[in-house]
C-alpha cells in the first residue's frame, strides 16, 4: 500500500467559500482512517532535487527548508472495452452476430495501443466485460456450448451477466482454447507499459446458467438448502413458497430471442429453475434487482440471480459468523484474479453488498497485494444492507466511490434546468475530497456527443455534441485530486448513435450486442493507433483530453484545496448570474501551485470580469505580493494576464468564453 497525504489534509473549502459540504458527506471522518490508496507514480517535487536538503545553508547557517512531500500522481482508469475496443468491421447489421459484425480481441490491444493510452495519460486500464458472460454465441467444441435463448440480452451478452468467474470470453481469443493465456498476455503488455490492470468484479449478482468449469467446486449454489427462501450459508434466494413455482420470462419487445446451438429456441422458462426435480433442486430464484416473484418482468435484471451474504434483504436478518459461504468463494474468486496479475477491480453495484462482506475481502485482498486497487460503483440512496454511505465504503478499504451526484448535476445544466451555481451543494468536505472518482462518460450514461433531451431526468439526456463535453469534463476533473474515468470512445467524440439490437436508440454504446464504435475505428485506423481516420475536429478533441490530464496530475490539483467563486460572482448579469458560468481556484500552498478554472456551458460567448475575494487570495498564497500573471494553459500561445492582487475583488480578471469554452489559468507571480 502507498500511504498518502492524511485525508484531513486541508481539503475543506475554506470559511467564506460559496462551497458547502455534501449533504450525505459526514462531517468530522473518525481518525485513523486509511489514507487514499493509489498504487500510482510518485511525482517528485523540485524541492526533493535540491542538493544538501536538510542540511544548514553554507550561505547563512540557517536550516535549509523543509522538503515538500511528493505529490502521488491521481489514478487516470481507461475504461477498455475489449468487445469494441479493436472491432473495426465497421459492418454494424442491427442485432448481427459475431460473424457478421466482428469482435475486439485481447490480441488487439497491441504495445502500440497501450503505448497511445499512456500518452493519452492512463495509469490504469480497466478491461471491462472480459468475464466469461451469459452469450448466444455457441463455442460447444471446446466444452463451451451457448446458453439458454430466454436469460439473455443481445447475442453476445451483458458483460454483467457472468457465466464463470474464473474465466474469460472466449469471444476476445485468437484461439479460443487459449483464451486466459491471451488474457494473461495482455496483463504482460500493460505491465510492461508500467500501468495497471484492473477487471470488473460483479458481487451482487450472476448469470442464472453460472457454472464454472475451471473451477467447480466453487460454483456458486453447490450445496445449497434450497428448500429455505435464505439461509446465511446459502449463495442464493429460493422462491419455494408456495412451492412449485416455476421462472417464468417474458419475450422482449424490441428484441427478437435468438434460436441457439442445435436449435435451441425461448420457452420461457430454464432447466435450472422450471422447479420439475431435473437438476435436483431446481428452483426459481431472486433476481439481481430483488424481484422476489417467480414471475418476472422485462425490466427487471431477468438474466441474473441475487448473490445473498448472509443478510435478508427483505427482513434485514443479518449472520456473518461463520463467514458466509458466499465471502469465501468471492474471496477466492479475487484471489485467483490477483494471482492472474490484475491489480484492482471495478466493484459493479457495490451498495448492495454488505459493508461487513466488503470489509473482510478487501483485507483478504490487501494481505496479498498491499496496493490492490478498489473502487465502488454505488449510489446513496438506492437500497442495500444497513451501513452503507461512501465515507464507510473509504474506512473499509474502498480507494474511491463514484461521483454519481456531480455529473447528474452538472448535466442537468445542459439539459434539465439546474445551474452551474447548483454545482456548488456538490463539494464534498476533506474526507471524500480525494475519494470521489469523477468522469463525464461511463458505460451506463449516454454519451456526451448524444443528442441534448429536455427532461426532469439527466440520465435522459446527452450534453448534444463532444464540444459540449470540454468545459463538463474541466470542471469534473478538476474540481477535486480523486481518480478519472476516461471511456473508450469519449475521447475521440463517439456518438453511440442508433440501434445496435437488445440496446436500444438510446445514447449509449451497447454493452449487449456485437459492435463497431465507428469513430474509435477511425482511430485505431486499422491498428496504427494513429487517428488517421478522424476529422480534424476530433483529432484535437483528443488533443484536448491529452492535455487536460496532463493538467490535472500537477500540483494544486494532484494535491491542495478548493475555493469556490460564484458567491463572488453570481450577481453579475454578464456572468449569466452563475446559470452557465462555472469557476474556482485550486491552490497547494506547499508548492506554490495556484490554479483559476473558468468553465462556459451554454452554446454563446460570455465576457465578464472575474471576481477573486480577498480571502481567496490569503488561502491560496499570494495575498502578499502586488501583481500576479494569469496564463491560459489549455490554449496554445495564450497570452498572460497581468493583474494587481489587491483589485481583484474589485476590477477583477478580464475572461472572455466562447461556446463551451475552458479556461485553466495557472497563476504566478514573482518569487523573492
Amino acid at each position: 500500500m502507498v500511504e498518502n497525504e492524511q485525508v484531513s489534509r486541508g481539503a475543506v473549502p475554506p470559511p467564506g467559500s460559496s462551497s458547502t459540504s455534501l449533504p450525505f458527506a459526514e462531517e468530522g471522518a473518525p481518525p485513523g482512517l486509511p489514507s487514499l490508496r493509489g498504487g500510482g507514480i510518485l511525482l517528485l517535487c523540485a524541492a526533493l532535487l535540491l542538493s544538501g536538503c536538510g542540511e544548514p545553508s553554507a550561505q547563512n547557517n540557517e536550516p535549509a527548508p523543509k522538503p515538500v512531500e511528493a505529490v502521488e500522481e491521481r489514478p487516470v482508469i481507461y475504461q477498455l472495452v475489449v468487445r469494441l475496443f479493436g472491432n473495426i468491421k465497421n459492418n454494424n447489421q442491427w442485432n448481427g452476430g459475431l460473424v457478421e459484425n466482428g469482435v475486439g480481441k485481447f490480441a488487439h490491444v497491441d504495445d502500440k495501443a497501450l503505448a497511445e493510452l499512456q500518452d493519452l495519460g492512463a495509469t490504469h486500464i480497466w478491461l471491462t466485460g472480459v468475464l466469461q458472460q451469459a452469450t448466444a454465441t455457441d463455442y460447444a467444441h471446446i466444452g463451451q456450448p451457448a446458453d439458454d435463448p430466454d436469460i439473455l440480452k443481445g447475442k453476445a451478452g451483458s458483460f454483467y451477466a457472468i457465466r464463470d468467474y474464473f474465466d474469460v470470453s472466449p469471444d476476445y481469443a485468437l484461439d479460443p482454447k487459449e483464451r486466459l493465456e491471451e488474457f494473461d498476455a495482455l496483463v504482460e503488455r500493460i505491465h510492461a507499459r508500467d500501468m495497471k490492470v484492473v477487471i470488473d468484479f460483479v458481487p451482487n449478482h450472476v448469470a442464472r446458467t453460472y457454472d464454472s468449469d475451471i473451477r467447480p467446486e466453487l460454483s456458486f449454489g453447490e450445496g445449497d438448502d434450497t428448500s429455505v427462501f435464505f439461509s446465511p450459508q446459502n449463495n442464493f434466494f429460493y422462491l419455494n413458497d408456495p412451492p412449485g413455482q416455476k421462472l417464468e420470462i417474458p419475450a422482449p419487445d424490441h428484441w427478437p430471442r435468438p434460436v441457439v446451438g442445435d436449435g435451441i429456441v425461448a420457452d420461457g422458462t430454464i432447466e435450472q429453475e422450471d422447479n420439475d426435480g431435473t437438476p435436483e433442486g431446481d428452483v426459481p430464484k431472486v433476481t439481481g434487482n430483488e424481484v422476489t416473484s417467480a414471475q418476472v418482468s422485462v425490466n427487471d435484471w431477468y438474466e441474473t440471480i441475487k448473490l445473498n451474504y448472509g443478510y435478508d434483504f427483505t427482513t434485514g436478518e443479518a449472520e456473518y459468523d461463520p463467514v458466509p459461504d458466499t465471502w469465501e468463494k468471492m474471496d477466492e474468486i479475487l484471489a485467483y484474479w490477483q494471482a492472474k496479475g490484475v491489480d484492482g477491480f471495478r466493484c459493479d453495484f457495490a451498495h448492495l453488498v454488505p459493508i461487513e462482506a466488503w470489509e473482510y475481502l478487501i483485507r483478504r485482498a490487501e494481505q496479498r497485494d498491499p496496493e490492490v486497487f478498489f473502487f465502488a460503483e454505488a449510489y446513496e440512496g438506492a437500497g442495500g444492507p444497513p451501513g452503507f454511505s461512501f465515507s464507510n465504503f473509504v474506512q473499509v478499504g474502498f480507494d474511491a466511490v463514484y461521483d454519481d451526484g456531480s455529473y447528474d448535476t452538472l448535466k442537468a445544466v445542459y439539459c434539465c434546468g439546474k445551474w452551474a451555481n447548483d454545482l456548488d451543494d456538490r463539494q464534498p468536505g476533506d474526507f471524500m475530497f480525494s475519494r470521489f472518482l469523477r468522469y463525464v462518460e461511463n458505460h451506463d450514461e449516454r454519451r456526451i456527443a448524444s443528442p441534448l433531451e429536455a427532461s426532469s431526468n439527466p440520465d435522459d439526456s446527452g450534453f448534444g455534441s463532444y464540444e459540449a463535453g470540454k468545459p463538463a469534463a474541466g470542471v469534473l476533473y478538476l474540481l477535486g485530486d480523486g481518480p478519472i474515468l476516461v471511456y473508450n470512445g469519449q475521447e475521440v467524440g463517439e456518438e453511440a448513435a442508433g440501434s445496435e439490437g437488445f440496446s436500444g436508440d438510446d445514447g449509449r454504446t451497447t454493452i449487449f450486442d456485437y459492435w463497431t464504435m465507428p469513430r474509435m475505428a477511425e482511430w485505431v485506423n486499422g491498428y496504427a493507433f494513429d487517428g488517421g481516420g478522424l476529422d480534424d475536429g476530433r483529432k484535437q478533441l483528443r488533443r484536448f483530453y491529452k492535455k487536460l490530464i496532463a493538467v490535472a496530475q500537477k500540483p494544486g490539483f494532484a494535491s491542495g484545496n478548493f475555493y469556490g467563486l460564484q458567491s463572488a460572482n453570481n450577481s453579475n448579469p454578464e456572468y449569466t448570474s452563475g446559470q452557465w458560468i462555472y469557476s474556482f481556484l485550486r491552490y497547494d500552498t506547499d508548492r506554490d501551485a495556484v490554479w483559476l478554472v473558468v468553465a462556459n456551458f451554454s452554446d454563446e460567448t460570455h465576457s465578464f470580469d472575474l471576481k477573486v475575494p480577498a480571502e481567496a487570495t490569503q488561502f491560496a498564497g499570494f495575498s502578499d505580493v502586488d501583481e500576479v500573471t494569469f496564463t491560459d494553459v489549455m490554449h496554445d500561445g495564450a497570452q498572460p494576464k497581468a493583474a494587481e492582487v489587491g483589485r481583484l475583488d474589485v476590477t477583477g480578471v478580464p475572461v472572455e468564453l466562447g461556446a463551451y469554452g475552458l479556461k485553466v489559468f495557472e497563476v504566478t507571480w514573482e518569487k523573492e
